[in-house]
C-alpha cells in the first residue's frame, strides 16, 4: 500500500481572513537506477510504484528489450533524505549489452563527444509502429481524459503530480500511475503494463501533461498506437510522431480533442 502524502501546516488567506490548515504535499526523493551494480541515472521521483518505474525506465531508455531481460528487481530504501535505489539485475545476454554500452560511454572529460552523443540519444531512432494495428473507436476515446480524473488519488490530495494511464475502449482506464515527473509517471505506467501483460495495441495512453518528444518516444517504444494528452504538443514532438506512426490527440477536454498526426489510427464509432 502506498504511503500517505506528507502534510504541512499552512495559513490560508481569503477575504474572510487567515486560518490555519494542513496541506497534503507530494513526496519527491532521489531514485537511483542501478543496473548490474552500476548507477545509470538518478531521477527525482515520487517513491511509489518503484518496481513499475524501474521496468518502464529500463525499457524506454533502451537498457532492456523486454521484461524477460530482467532477472531480478530490488528496491532498497536508505535512511531518510538519502534516497532509494532501484537495483535491476539483467540476464547474461543483456548484461553483456549493458557492459558494451558502458564502455562506449567512457572517454576523456571535455572531449566534446559527450554532448554530441547526448544529443543523438535525445533524438534517437526508434522503430515505427506497425501499419496494420486495428484503429480504435472514436466515441469512447473522447471520454478518456475525463475518465483519468477518477484515477488520480495523489493529485486529488496534493495537486502537484502528473498521471499516465492506459485506456481500453471497452474497459475504460485499465491502469494508471502518478508521479511528480510526467516522464516518470509514463515510465511507471509502461512498467506496470509489461508486468500485467497488457496488449498496448488494444488501447491508448492518456497523459495529463503536454506532449514532448520524450513522451512520444516512450509511447512508441511501449507499442501504443494513440497518445491522448490534456495539453498541447510541441512541433518537434509531432515531427517524431509523424515518422513513428503515432496518432497524437491533444487538448483533450470536455469530450473533444484535436488529432494532430495519423488520424487513421482512430475511426468513427
Amino acid at each position: 500500500m502506498a504511503a500517505a502524502p506528507l502534510a504541512r501546516a499552512v495559513v490560508k488567506a481569503t477575504r474572510d481572513g487567515l486560518t490555519a490548515e494542513d496541506r497534503a504535499l507530494a513526496e519527491e526523493c532521489p531514485v537511483a537506477m542501478v543496473f548490474d551494480g552500476g548507477t545509470q541515472a538518478v531521477m527525482m521521483a515520487t517513491p511509489r510504484d518503484l518496481e513499475d518505474f524501474a521496468r518502464g525506465f529500463a525499457k524506454t531508455e533502451g537498457f532492456i528489450a523486454s521484461d524477460a531481460d530482467i532477472r531480478e528487481i530490488e528496491i532498497v530504501r536508505h535512511e531518510a533524505g538519502e534516497g532509494i535505489e532501484a537495483r535491476l539485475w539483467l540476464d547474461a545476454a543483456q548484461s553483456k549489452v549493458l557492459q558494451a554500452r558502458r564502455r562506449s560511454m567512457m572517454g576523456p572529460v571535455g572531449c566534446g563527444l559527450c554532448g554530441i552523443d547526448s544529443l543523438a540519444q535525445a533524438m534517437r531512432d526508434i522503430a515505427p509502429l506497425p501499419h496494420d494495428i486495428a484503429p480504435l473507436p472514436l466515441t469512447p476515446l473522447l471520454g478518456a481524459a475525463e475518465a483519468l480524473r477518477g484515477h488520480q488519488p495523489l493529485h486529488d490530495e496534493t495537486h502537484a503530480v502528473h498521471a499516465a494511464a492506459f485506456f481500453h475502449p471497452s474497459q475504460g482506464i485499465v491502469l494508471a500511475r502518478e508521479d511528480v515527473g510526467r516522464h516518470n509517471a509514463l515510465d511507471k505506467l509502461i512498467g506496470a503494463m509489461g508486468a500485467a501483460h497488457i496488449d498496448p495495441t488494444a488501447g491508448a495512453i492518456v497523459i495529463t501533461s503536454r506532449v514532448s518528444v520524450e513522451m512520444v518516444q516512450k509511447t512508441v517504444i511501449a507499442g501504443a498506437p494513440v497518445l491522448i494528452a490534456v495539453s498541447a504538443p510541441t512541433a518537434l514532438a509531432l515531427d517524431v510522431a509523424d515518422q513513428a506512426g503515432l496518432c497524437v490527440a491533444a487538448l483533450a477536454r470536455k469530450g473533444q480533442f484535436e488529432i494532430f498526426t495519423h488520424p487513421q489510427r482512430i475511426e468513427q464509432g
